[in-house]
């Protein structure tokens, strides 16, 4: 499946989201998603501990974060990139390592489904994530003993997974992704099996988990809770029934629910209509990213012949209706917007493995934010101000790309020059992001060529190298990030690596059983009465099941339970 000819090694797809992840591989019959150790296909983004101290991955440790909040965490991409740390019981966990306990058991599951191991894989990313951002993702997947082959947009792959279906057609089309954490606005043309990206914008801090946190806050209003008096289990409690009603709400006008707090029921519920107004905020800043995208590829919104929307959050219906109002037509979503991402990622690793089913697909990208670096500006004799922004590669630039400048130091007697790197839109570096530092010497003749040629060149996996050569000694300086938020030197690296390494990772097949503990838990304590009690009895007889250690009995026993639990209705019961 999507083998590379001389080494026979397969690239694996990835989707590394917010919420949750997937993974993919290329086949003869094209991308096919690849199931985890429950049969799933979509592996919740959480990691925890469990009782025996040992490391939970996926749905295991999602439906702990009710019971166990301290010992369990989510939606660590939004940190990828910073030096912030989650604390898991007494073991601080920076994001690019809990990401990579996700991968180690995404990669566990592709080689466990395809029969060999997997040791490459494309990766996608939000396209608005910037270098630093990127370069954490690529640390995550080392941890996970995979090497990142590229990092992949994700409207871009979400276009690959489009664009197969109809490769010969020729059209514009606007994918629209809101992922859980992430917005991303793509603009691609299709021709003669060519796929080009004409623009991006997005929003890397705007996704369905704000949604998710505006119906909490409601919730929570209707519930006379105060957040400062309310716990982390009550909190997690209350998010959980707010994303319940949120998926509720994308098939009915209202939805109800019923909530125990103090050993008491409580009724809460929210219509569309609230729910639109609760999150106005939220719909008007995906207008932004949007309008952007279409005037950069110099388009009108009458030129685009096809709306794509990916992303779990766009079954929202107040996403659908934005979308709606603003092309006057209903949005395109004939691949499920949870999988497409998946699927596109699997489709750019058939590309980099050279599969023959995809010998007529050729696919570029843009650079989706401008490059700079910080300049002086001349305000009179002998007067300079710092802190102004000069573009070097704009947005939307077609990659990979090239662009070198010369710039000179404000005094000629100047011993070397501090290049600081931002990305943004601002004409004040203040307002962008600060991305990497690079000094370099000057000669010490003050009569010397002072001029240094600055060189940004960003390839197809959003990576940036800066090179600066002064002219008098030709001597080339490569950017270091130093300092950056989130940057890991290679000695952090390799002592994290060691620290993960020795970490007790639960065994895959032992996950279903996991799993179907944690969900008895989180039943069990927002029931009441015979339902608890009920419940209660369940899990005894399971844990008894399991001491017998036979298999075919444990197996027996976790389907007929997830039977049970599923007549009750949704894996959230309040």
């Amino acid at each position: 499946m999507g083998q590379r000819e001389m080494s026979g090694k397969a690239i694996i797809g990835i989707d590394l989201g917010t919420t949750n992840s997937l993974v993919a591989a290329f086949g003869p019959d094209g991308p096919t998603l690849i199931p985890n150790a429950l049969g799933e296909v979509m592996t919740p983004s959480a990691v925890g501990y469990g009782d025996d101290g040992a490391i939970l991955v996926g749905r295991p440790a999602r439906d702990r974060l009710l019971t166990h909040p301290e010992l369990t965490t989510a939606r660590f991409k939004r940190y990828m990139g910073t030096h912030h740390e989650v604390v898991l019981g007494k073991k601080g966990f920076r994001p690019e390592e809990l990401s990579s306990l996700l991968l180690r058991s995404l990669r566990a599951d592709a080689e466990t489904h395809l029969g060999h191991p997997v040791e490459e894989a494309v990766i996608s990313v939000p396209a608005y994530f910037n270098d630093v951002q990127r370069k954490a993702t690529i640390t995550a997947a080392e941890f996970a003993g995979l090497k990142v082959n590229r990092l992949v947009n994700e409207p871009t792959a979400a276009a690959l997974a489009y664009g197969l279906q109809d490769r010969e057609a020729e059209s514009t089309f606007l994918v629209v992704d809101l992922g859980g954490g992430t917005f991303d606005v793509s603009i691609l043309e299709m021709f003669s099996g060519v796929m080009e990206v004409r623009a991006s914008a997005g929003d890397a801090f705007l996704g369905g988990e704000d949604f998710t946190d505006a119906l909490a806050a409601e919730l929570g209003r209707q519930l006379d809770l105060q957040p400062k008096d309310t716990s982390r289990e009550e909190g997690a409690r209350l998010r959980s029934l707010a994303n319940r009603l949120k998926h509720q709400l994308s098939e009915k006008a209202e939805a109800t629910a019923d909530y125990v707090i103090k050993g008491e029921g409580r009724a809460v519920s929210i219509t569309r209509e609230k729910f639109e107004e609760i999150t106005d905020d939220l719909l008007k800043r995906m207008r932004m990213p949007i309008q952007r995208a279409i005037s950069d590829a110099s388009l009108r919104a009458d030129d685009l012949h096809r709306i794509i929307t990916v992303g779990g959050a766009t079954r929202m219906q107040a996403v659908r209706n934005l979308i709606t109002r603003l092309f006057k037509r209903f949005p395109e979503h004939s691949i499920d917007p949870d999988h497409v991402v998946a699927l596109g990622a699997a489709v750019q690793a058939g590309l980099a493995a050279r599969h023959a089913a995809l010998d007529d697909v050729v696919m570029t990208d843009v650079c989706p934010f401008t490059l700079g670096y910080e300049v002086s500006v001349p305000l009179g004799p002998n007067r300079w101000e710092a802190g102004h922004f000069a573009p070097l590669i704009e947005r939307n630039t077609v990659v990979p790309a090239s662009r070198a400048n010369d710039i000179s130091p404000v005094e000629q007697n100047q011993r070397e020059i501090n290049l600081v790197i931002y990305q943004g839109e601002s004409p004040f570096v203040r307002e962008n992001v600060r991305i990497g530092t690079l000094r370099v010497p000057l000669p010490a003749d003050i009569k010397a060529d002072k001029t240094v040629e600055v060189r940004y060149t960003y390839d197809t996996s959003g990576i940036l190298e800066v090179e600066a050569t002064p002219a008098a000694t030709k001597k080339t300086q490569r950017m270091v990030i130093e300092g950056t938020p989130g940057s890991m030197t290679r000695a952090d690296i390799d002592k994290r690596l060691k620290e993960l390494t020795a970490l007790k990772i639960h065994p895959r097949d032992e996950q279903e059983n996991a799993a179907i503990i944690a969900r008895l838990r989180a039943a069990y304590e927002n029931s009441l009465g015979d339902h608890r009690q009920y419940i209660g009895q369940l899990i005894a007889q399971f844990e008894a099941v399991l001491h017998t250690h036979d298999k075919r009995n444990i197996q027996d026993a976790r389907t007929q339970i997830g039977e049970i639990l599923n007549q009750f209705g949704n894996e959230d019961v309040f």
